[in-house]
C-alpha cells in the first residue's frame, strides 16, 4: 500500500448511541460536526486543536486521531510518516455525543484519502476498524453511514442496516455543562439484568425501528428503556431529573449514548430552550445528516 497524497480533510458528525432501548446497537448522526485536516510530514506528529478539547487533549503522538491513523496505516501495510493535524472540534467531549467515535472515524477517513487503494477502506471495513477502537458500533456506524443505523454481529463480522427515517421525525440535543466519562457511565451497569427487562427492551427496540420509519407517533412508547438509563441516573442527576420530567410530560426523550446529553425526538422552541438554558442545558435542534465525508478532494491544498 502506497501513500499518494500528502493532504486530506474530512468532516464527521456527532452521534447518539443506544437511542433508548437499542443498547450498543442503534445510533443516529446529528448536524454537529468535527472537521479535521491532515498534512503528512517527515518530523514528529503535531496537533492544532480549535474548539472543543483545546485545553485538554494531547497535541502529539498521543492524540486519538494520530494513534488511530497510525494503527490503520499499519494494518494496511502502508508507511507511517509524521502527521500534522488541524482539528476544528464542535462535538462536546464527555457528553454522550460520540466525540471519540468521531475522532476514530475521522482518522480512518483521512487514511482513505491518502492511500493509493481507497477501495480497501469501504464502509464495512471502516466500521470494523472503528469498532475495534470503540468496543461497540452504535456511535461509529452512524458517524460513517449517516442517519440512523442498527448494527449487529455475525460471528466475527459486523453488519449495519441504515434506517429510513420518516421526514416528520425531528431531533433536539439538550447538552449540559456537566461531563460524564463513558468509562464511569459503563462502570455502574450490572453484569446481568432481569429477564423481564430484557424482554421489555427487545419489544421496544423493535418498535423503535417501526416508529422511526413509519409511525413517529409511537416514538414515546418506543423510546422506553430498562437496561441502562436508570442504572446511570445517580451518575448524572440533573440529566436524569430532566429526562424524568420530559417523559412525564410525554416527550419522547432518551439519554444520548452514555450521557449526560439528552436526545429528544422533537424540536424545542425558543421559549422552552430559554427555560432549559437557565437549568444549564444548551439546546441544539438537529436534522438528519449524512456520515463522514471529504471536505475537498484528497491531495488538494
Amino acid at each position: 500500500m502506497r501513500l499518494i497524497n500528502s493532504h486530506a480533510r474530512v468532516r464527521v458528525p456527532a452521534t447518539s448511541g443506544n437511542l433508548g432501548p437499542g443498547f450498543d446497537s442503534m445510533g443516529m448522526a446529528h448536524d454537529l460536526w468535527d472537521e479535521v485536516a491532515v498534512t503528512l510530514t517527515t518530523g514528529a506528529s503535531r496537533v492544532v486543536i480549535l474548539g472543543e478539547g483545546s485545553q485538554t487533549l494531547p497535541r502529539d503522538e498521543n492524540h486519538l486521531i494520530v494513534r488511530a491513523m497510525k494503527t490503520t496505516l499499519e494494518r494496511l501495510g502502508a508507511p507511517s510518516p509524521g502527521i500534522d493535524l488541524v482539528c476544528r472540534n464542535k462535538i462536546p467531549h464527555g457528553r454522550g455525543l460520540g466525540s471519540s467515535a468521531a475522532a476514530v472515524v475521522a482518522a480512518i477517513m483521512l487514511v482513505k484519502g491518502l492511500i493509493d487503494r481507497p477501495d480497501m477502506l469501504d464502509e464495512a471495513t471502516m466500521l470494523k476498524l472503528a469498532t475495534e477502537f470503540e468496543g461497540h458500533p452504535d456511535n461509529a456506524a452512524p458517524a460513517i453511514y449517516g442517519g440512523a443505523t442498527l448494527s449487529w454481529g455475525e460471528g466475527d463480522a459486523l453488519a449495519t442496516a441504515q434506517l429510513n427515517i420518516a421526514p416528520s421525525v425531528k431531533t433536539s440535543l439538550l447538552v449540559p455543562n456537566d461531563v460524564l466519562p463513558t468509562s464511569q457511565a459503563r462502570s455502574v451497569l450490572p453484569s446481568a439484568v432481569p429477564h423481564r427487562d430484557a424482554v421489555f427492551n427487545s419489544a421496544r427496540a423493535g418498535l423503535l425501528v417501526h416508529a422511526l420509519e413509519h409511525r413517529p407517533e409511537l416514538l414515546f412508547a418506543a423510546t422506553a428503556d430498562r437496561l441502562h438509563q436508570h442504572y446511570r441516573a445517580d451518575s448524572m442527576p440533573k440529566s436524569a431529573a430532566l429526562l424524568d420530567a420530559l417523559r412525564a410530560a410525554n416527550w419522547p426523550a432518551v439519554i444520548s449514548g452514555a450521557g449526560p446529553t439528552i436526545l429528544v425526538f422533537a424540536h424545542i422552541d425558543a421559549a422552552m430552550a430559554k427555560i432549559l438554558g437557565e437549568q444549564g442545558f444548551r439546546v441544539i435542534n438537529s436534522r438528519q445528516v449524512a456520515g463522514a465525508h471529504f471536505v475537498e478532494e484528497p491531495g488538494q491544498a
